[in-house]
């Protein structure tokens, strides 16, 4: 066992309902590896701190302490229902997380949850005019999920202008032509809720004394996050080494030269985290050079350099391991509906395990692709066999029977294989994916994919149009694409997504 710990971080903000899966794989991987590794979601952490009546009580006091007429017109009524929503947060939560399903016929009543100006859009029978269900838990989710809207709104709007339910400080990262902005926020002093994503990582570095955090940046609304907290723990605990990488660094920070970035952190890695981070520790150890380093930035005197001196390959699918969510808090994470749609809710309803059919894309010929990017252009299928063996062992660590496999595009070939593996051991799970529209779903693969658990099918479509299709060489023509429709609409199955560009995504629905 190595003397190194490590402890890796999903800043603010990404999905309330279930991690984000960056920080399992890495954490399987390490701890195969011999490193001590622990993991933790600071981001539903802090959501959890704002939205408990200890939270809520902070939120109005400082409110309260502000002149009245400094605060925007809504906010005003909401301070009037200040009782409300300190006796109703704490039930809400315990709601939305599953541990209290009683509570539905409450919040539907329509008088229970203090109503703010998400509502407005609510008839006389307290149903959204575009939003209908059936299910009365469904609908006091959705009602619920206003409710927590409503704070949200709260909150942005006076204490915390980065926050909100998905993402954090979202703007700063997507408009990052320089650091001169990320270097401004990270001077103002710390709002409220950053407050309570310092305490969060707090918690984590006293219980597990690490020597080394790697921040995982999968999107824009967690770059701010991490810096905020990089450059927490250079004030406080310079002897921590900080590691950014994610989703975030591989297409926005392939060529950074900016040396105040590495003012709140010492190193950035490139695409796949496995084989970087592993190298980055052994460095760390003495036990290589940092000529020797795998696609990582670091800063040495004024200049920003590149290091990727490594021999070793990457990593395949077959000698990744397993993921693991050891350490998250799976059952404090919180369902919201701010849909009813079947198929768009499932990216923010329930718990899904996290896996991946295959690295990389099997087309890599979208014009519009960078296919120079490893997570694209390294294209490895994981064998059926081996991914029942993921599910089975993710069952029985998280007793939970959802998947999600979050290719970018899987392969058809790659689910027949899944489909097949499923059914042969007798494994029942319920499971969805992305996919590209591709020929090779036919009505038979839908059947068999729908045998094996498949729930549904999200797909991307740039034009419905054959000139423009084959001029980004998609492969498909809008003929194709709606046989491909039709096939995964039969009885047996359940619905599919299309995303065409300039409109928003349509569901095609049960037939």
């Amino acid at each position: 066992m190595s003397e190194l710990s490590v402890l890796l971080v999903i800043p603010p903000l990404t999905q309330l309902n279930t991690p984000y899966p960056s920080t399992a794989y890495l954490t399987g991987f390490l701890r195969a590896q011999g490193y001590r590794t622990h993991q933790a979601d600071v981001g539903i952490e802090m959501v959890l701190s704002l939205f408990s009546r200890s939270g809520l009580s902070r939120v109005f006091d400082e409110l309260r302490a502000r002149p009245i007429d400094e605060l925007p017109g809504e906010a005003r009524p909401m301070l009037s229902l200040e009782r409300a929503y300190l006796d109703t947060i704490e039930p809400v939560i315990r709601f939305l997380q599953g541990h209290d399903h009683t509570l539905a016929s409450r919040i539907c009543q329509g008088n229970f949850l203090p109503q703010g100006p998400r509502f407005a859009a609510l008839d006389s029978s307290g149903l959204e005019r575009s939003e209908r269900s059936p299910n009365q838990t469904d609908q006091a989710k959705h009602l619920a999920t206003l409710y927590l809207e409503d704070l949200a709104d709260l909150v942005q709007t006076t204490l915390a202008p980065h926050f909100s339910l998905s993402r954090y400080a979202e703007s700063l990262a997507m408009q990052a032509t320089s650091y001169d902005r990320l270097e401004e926020a990270l001077a103002e002093p710390m709002s409220v809720t950053d407050e309570w994503m310092m305490e969060s990582l707090w918690r984590h570095v006293e219980g597990h004394h690490p020597s080394v955090i790697g921040f995982s940046v999968p999107f824009p609304g967690n770059l701010y996050g991490a810096l905020r907290m990089g450059q927490q723990l250079r004030a406080h605990r310079p002897d921590i080494k900080v590691v950014l990488g994610g989703g975030y660094a591989n297409t926005e920070l392939r060529r950074v030269e900016e040396p105040r970035l590495f003012e709140v952190v010492d190193y950035v890695t490139l695409d796949d985290g496995e084989r970087p981070f592993l190298c980055l520790l052994e460095y760390l150890q003495g036990k290589r050079t940092e000529t020797e380093l795998c696609r990582t930035f670091l800063r040495a005197g004024p200049r920003v350099v590149y290091r990727n001196g490594a021999r070793e390959p990457d990593i395949s699918q077959v000698e990744l391991g397993t993921p693991t969510y050891d350490g998250l808090p799976l059952n404090h994470y919180i369902s919201v509906l701010d849909t009813l749609n079947p198929m768009h809710r499932l990216w923010s309803d329930g718990h899904w395990n996290k896996l991946t059919v295959a690295h990389g894309c099997y087309w890599k010929q979208c014009t519009f692709c960078d296919v120079g990017l490893d997570y694209i252009g390294r294209y490895d299928v994981s064998p059926g066999e081996l991914l029942v063996d993921q599910i089975e062992a993710l069952i029985a660590e998280t007793g939970r029977r959802g998947f999600h496999f979050v290719d970018e595009a899987a392969p058809p070939v790659g689910l027949k294989q899944l489909a097949l593996s499923l059914l042969e051991r007798g494994v029942t799970i319920s499971w969805w994916g992305n996919v590209r529209f591709e020929s090779a779903f036919t009505p038979d693969l839908c059947r068999l994919l729908a045998a094996s658990g498949c729930i549904a099918l999200s797909a991307g479509l740039e034009a419905a149009c054959d000139r423009l299709l084959a001029l980004v060489k998609k492969g498909i023509t809008v003929d194709q694409t709606v046989h491909v429709v039709q096939a995964c609409r039969k009885p047996e199955f359940w619905c599919m997504r299309i995303s065409c560009m300039g409109y928003p995504a349509r569901p095609l629905g049960k037939r």
